[in-house]
C-alpha cells in the first residue's frame, strides 16, 4: 500500500511527462519498435539552493552544456546506424525518448517515464509480465546522478547502460544488479593516475575533488592503492562550488607540491584551474581526470601556460565514422527560427525536453566538442542493440519479432558480448565493467586552438601494457622532469630516517659496515649481512666473506709437518738407540728408564702438530694442546727429577745422607714424577671439560673473511695448566744451574738451560703474537712453539748423548765415567 502511494504521488507530480507532452522535436524522441532510453546534461545547475516549497526542476533555465549536447547527437547517430544496418537487427527498429537531465537528486521524473507503461506504474505486476516503457537506457553522466537514479531502474532489471559514471561502487552487482558501464571504472582512473605518477617518479602530490561520489569514491581508492608504492597524498581537500580556491592553492604552494591531481566534474575543475591562473601559481604539473582531460575551453584560457603542464586521461579517442556527415546532415534540416524564452507560451509544457540554445549550434561547435565520452556512448548504444539482436534470435536476414523482448533478458545477454567496434573490442566481466583502453594526452597551450597529443597509453586487453613516451613532453623548466618529492632520494648505500608522518619525508643515513639497504625490501632500514657475508659502509648488497683456515697444501703448512715428522723419525731412532744401549752408562747417565720415557713423551707432544691444519673440528682443537700440554709437561717432570737426582748424589749425600737415603729407598724420583703428571693432567681434564677448546667462526677480525679457529677456552683453568709447567721448567732450569760445577759426564747445566730458554722464548713470542695480531698463521706459530721446545730437548740433551754412543763409543765405558768422578773428587778436596 505504501508503495502505491508513493509512485501515485510521484506520477501525479510528474504528471506532464505522461500525458502532456506537447513540444517533441527528433532531437529528443523516435519511434520505433524498441524505446532506448538516453539522460544526457544538455544543462548544468551550478549553485543549488535549499527547497523551500516543492518545485519542478526546469533544466533549460540552468547554464548551458554544449557537451551533452554532443553526446547526445552521438546517440542519435548510433541508433540511427543501426536502423540503417543490415546485419544487426536487420528487420527491428529502435527508437528513443531522451531527457535533459541537469540535477543530481531531482530528476526522478524522467526515470519513472522510462520504466513506466502506458503512463502508470504497476510495481506489484510480476517481472515476467512488465513491460516498461524502455527496453534499456543509457546515462546519466556522473556518478552521484546515477546512483541517485539507479535503484528504481534497476529493481526491474531494465539494462542501465552508462557512460559517464565510474563509481567503484556501481560494481556492486548486489545493489545495482542491471548496471554496465562502456567506461571504466574510477578505479581503474586511479591506477592509471598512479602508473603516470610513479612513472615519472614523484611522490608528493595533492589530490582536488569534488563534494560528489565521483571524487570521494575516487580519494578513498588513491589513498588505498598509493599504500607500498612509496607515493605520499601530502594534501586533500574535497571543494564545494562555494570555497577558497584560493587559499586552497595557496597551501599546496607553501608545501612545495608541484603534482596536482584534479579528479573532480568539470565545473569544479574549471574553478580550480581559472584560480590557478589568477593566483598565479606556475610551472605545476596537472593531472586531469577523465571528466575534463579533453575541455575544449579551458586550454583558450589566457594565461593558462604559465600554470605549467596539463595531463590528461580519457578513453582512448575512437573517431565515429559518420558522425561528421550525420551532423552536418542535421544542421541543414534543424529549423534554426529561434524564439527567446519569453516568447515561449506558458502551457506549453516541455518536461526538460527542450534546449533552447541547440538550434543555434554550428555543426563545427557541436564536432569540435569535447568528445571523452563518444565512443563510451556509441558502445553503450550498439551493446543493447547486439543484447537484443541474441535475445530476438537474429540471423543475417531478419529478427523473429514475435519473440518476447524484456529488459532483463537483454541484460542477460550483454555479460556475453565480445564484438568489435571501431577497431576496438565490447566485451565485459562479471561486474559489466568494459576493458580499459586509456589514453594519456598533453595539452598545448601554446597554441592559438587547442591540441591534445596523445603521449601514453594504458591497455588490459588482450595484455595489460602501459607506456609513455616522455620525449613527446616538453617539461617547463630546463626542459627536465618537473621535481615534486618531499625529500632527495637517498644516495646508493644510504637508509632512509623519517622526518614527521609521511614516509616521503626523511633524512639520509649511511648503512655502517657489515650492513646493507634494499630499495626494494624496505627503504628505511640497514640490514645486517649475514654471519658468511660482509660489506663496507654504504652498501646495497652484502659480499660472500672467504673462509681461511690452516690449510695442509699450504707451503708454510707442509713445511711444518715435514719438520714435525722428521722430529718423531728422530725420536723414535734415539728411542731405539738408547733401548739397544740401555746398560751403557751414557743411557745410565742420562736416566736409564726415565730417559725413555722422556723420548716417549716427545714423540706423543710431537703428534699434536698435526692438529693444526685442516678446517678446525672440535678433535682437533682438544687434542691440538692438550695432548702437548700434558705429554711435555711429563717430559719437563723427568728433566728436572733428572737435575735434582744429579745434585743429590754429588751434593746432598754428604750433606743430608738420610733424607737420600729416604729418596733412593721409596724411589723418590718416580713418586715426583706421578705427582706432579698427575696434578697436571687434572688440571688438564678441568680445562677441557669446564671449557675446552672449541672452534669459532671468526667473522670480527678481518671484514672480507671468516677466520676458523680454535678459541683457547677457560683463561683461569689454562693459565693453571701452563704454570704447572712454567714452574717444573723453572725447577728444572734452578737444579741444572745448581749442578754447573759437576764431573763434565753429569753436567747437564748448559743444555738444560739452552733447551728451557728456547722453550721460554718460543712460547712468550707465540703469546705476544696471539694478543696483538690476529691471524690464520698464528695457529702456525702455535704449532712452531710446540716444535721448538721439542727440538730443543732434543738437541741440547740426546743428541749429545747419542753421539758419544755412536762416534765416541771409549766415553762410554764405566772406566772413563768412573775417571771423571775421581777428578770432580780430587777438585772438591784441593777447594
Amino acid at each position: 500500500m505504501l508503495h502505491n502511494r508513493m509512485y501515485i504521488f510521484l506520477l501525479g507530480f510528474s504528471n506532464c511527462f505522461f500525458f502532456k507532452v506537447s513540444w517533441s522535436t527528433s532531437d529528443f524522441s523516435l519511434e520505433g519498435d524498441y524505446l532506448l532510453g538516453g539522460l544526457f546534461a544538455l544543462h548544468e545547475i551550478d549553485d543549488v539552493t535549499p527547497m523551500i516549497t516543492p518545485e519542478t526542476t526546469e533544466c533549460f533555465r540552468h547554464s548551458s552544456s554544449i557537451s551533452g549536447y554532443q553526446m547526445l547527437q552521438v546517440m542519435r547517430f548510433a541508433v540511427e546506424e543501426i536502423n540503417n544496418s543490415t546485419t544487426i537487427l536487420p528487420n527491428v527498429s529502435l527508437g528513443y525518448e531522451i531527457f535533459d537531465h541537469c540535477s543530481n537528486t531531482k530528476n526522478f521524473r524522467s526515470v519513472l517515464s522510462f520504466i513506466s507503461n502506458n503512463g502508470s506504474i504497476k510495481p506489484k505486476e510480476k517481472l515476467n509480465n512488465y513491460q516498461p516503457k524502455v527496453i534499456a537506457l543509457t546515462g546519466p553522466y556522473g556518478s552521484t546522478r546515477t546512483i541517485t537514479i539507479a535503484p528504481l531502474i534497476t529493481m526491474d532489471l531494465i539494462p542501465l547502460v552508462n557512460y559517464g559514471a565510474s563509481s567503484y561502487a556501481l560494481s556492486n552487482k548486489l545493489q545495482y544488479p542491471s548496471f554496465v558501464r562502456t567506461v571504466p571504472s574510477n578505479k581503474d582512473l586511479i591506477e592509471m593516475i598512479i602508473h603516470i605518477i610513479r612513472w615519472f617518479g614523484w611522490n608528493w602530490v595533492a589530490f582536488l575533488g569534488s563534494q560528489d561520489n565521483y571524487s570521494s569514491d575516487g580519494l578513498k581508492l588513491f589513498n588505498k592503492y598509493i599504500n607500498n608504492t612509496g607515493i605520499c597524498l601530502a594534501y586533500q581537500e574535497a571543494l564545494s562550488l562555494n570555497a577558497n580556491y584560493s587559499l586552497t592553492l595557496k597551501k599546496i604552494d607553501m608545501l612545495n607540491i608541484n603534482v596536482i591531481v584534479v579528479f573532480a566534474v568539470p565545473q569544479y575543475a574549471i574553478n580550480i584551474i581559472k584560480t590557478a591562473i589568477l593566483e598565479n601559481i606556475r610551472d605545476k604539473v596537472w593531472i586531469a581526470g577523465e571528466t575534463w582531460s579533453m575541455n575544449q575551453q579551458l586550454p583558450r584560457e589566457p594565461g593558462i601556460m604559465n600554470i605549467g603542464t596539463v595531463i590528461g586521461i580519457t578513453e582512448r579517442l575512437l573517431s565515429l565514422p559518420g558522425f561528421d556527415k550525420f551532423i552536418y546532415k542535421d544542421r541543414g534540416t534543424t529549423n534554426v527560427n529561434y524564439k527567446p524564452e519569453s516568447e515561449v507560451k506558458s502551457n506549453r509544457k516541455t518536461c526538460n525536453q527542450k534546449c533552447d540554445y541547440c538550434t543555434m549550434l554550428t555543426a563545427e561547435e557541436i564536432i569540435n566538442e569535447n568528445p571523452t565520452f563518444s565512443f563510451a556512448i556509441y558502445a553503450a548504444i550498439y551493446s543493447i542493440a547486439h543484447a537484443l539482436h541474441k535475445v530476438l534470435q537474429c540471423d543475417m536476414n531478419k529478427c523473429h519479432k514475435n519473440t518476447m523482448a524484456k529488459p532483463f533478458m537483454v541484460l542477460g545477454e550483454m555479460k556475453n558480448l565480445d564484438f568489435p567496434l571501431n577497431g576496438r573490442q565490447v566485451k565485459y566481466d562479471n561486474n559489466y565493467d568494459p576493458t580499459i583502453s586509456y589514453a594519456v594526452v598533453l595539452w598545448h597551450t601554446d597554441v592559438n586552438s587547442p591540441q591534445f597529443e596523445l603521449v601514453g597509453t594504458y591497455d588490459t586487453y588482450p595484455e595489460t601494457i602501459f607506456t609513455i613516451d616522455n620525449s613527446l613532453i616538453p617539461w617547463g623548466i630546463n626542459d627536465s622532469v618537473p621535481f615534486s618529492n618531499c625529500s632527495v632520494e637517498c644516495k646508493a648505500g644510504f637508509s632512509r630516517q623519517l622526518e614527521g608522518f609521511h614516509s616521503c619525508c626523511f633524512m639520509c643515513k649511511k648503512c655502517p659496515r657489515n650492513s646493507y639497504v634494499d630499495y626494494s625490501r624496505d627503504p628505511y632500514t640497514c640490514f645486517p649481512c649475514a654471519e658468511s657475508e660482509w660489506s663496507e659502509e654504504g652498501s646495497t648488497i652484502c659480499k660472500t666473506r672467504s673462509v681461511v683456515y690452516l690449510q695442509f697444501t699450504e707451503i708454510s703448512s707442509i713445511a711444518v709437518m715435514v719438520s714435525a715428522t722428521c722430529l718423531i723419525i728422530l725420536l723414535f731412532a734415539i728411542f731405539c738407540l738408547f733401548t739397544y744401549n740401555y746398560n751403557t752408562p751414557v743411557v745410565k747417565s742420562a736416566g736409564g728408564s726415565m730417559c725413555l720415557l722422556m723420548l716417549i713423551c716427545l714423540i706423543m707432544s710431537s703428534i699434536s702438530v698435526y692438529f693444526f691444519f685442516g678446517q678446525p673440528t672440535f678433535v682437533h682443537c682438544l687434542l691440538r694442546n692438550a695432548i702437548f700440554a700434558f705429554f711435555f709437561t711429563v717430559c719437563l717432570s723427568c728433566l728436572t727429577v733428572r737435575s735434582f737426582q744429579i745434585i743429590c748424589v754429588f751434593k746432598m749425600a754428604a750433606q743430608f745422607p738420610r733424607v737420600h737415603s729416604l729418596w733412593v729407598k721409596h724411589n723418590g724420583q718416580w713418586l715426583f714424577i706421578a705427582f706432579s703428571s698427575a696434578i697436571h693432567l687434572i688440571s688438564c681434564v678441568i680445562w677441557m671439560t669446564v671449557s675446552p677448546d672449541k672452534p669459532i667462526a671468526d667473522s670480527w677480525t678481518f671484514k672480507d673473511q671468516i677466520m676458523l679457529i680454535c678459541e683457547m677456552g677457560n683463561t683461569i683453568t689454562f693459565t693453571i695448566v701452563l704454570f704447572i709447567s712454567w714452574f717444573l721448567g723453572f725447577l728444572c732450569l734452578l737444579f741444572s744451574y745448581m749442578g754447573r760445577d759437576l764431573p763434565k759426564n753429569y753436567n747437564e747445566a748448559k743444555s738444560i738451560t739452552f733447551s728451557l730458554i728456547l722453550y721460554y722464548l718460543s712460547w712468550i713470542v707465540y703469546f705476544t703474537a696471539y694478543l696483538s695480531v690476529k691471524s690464520k698463521y698464528i695457529m702456525l706459530l702455535n704449532a712452531m712453539a710446540q716444535i721448538s721446545s721439542i727440538y730443543g730437548i732434543l738437541f741440547s740433551y740426546f743428541i749429545k748423548k747419542s753421539f758419544i754412543i755412536i762416534f765416541q763409543p771409549q766415553k762410554n765405558t764405566p772406566a772413563y765415567f768412573q775417571t771423571s768422578i775421581q777428578n770432580y773428587t780430587q777438585t772438591l778436596s784441593r777447594t
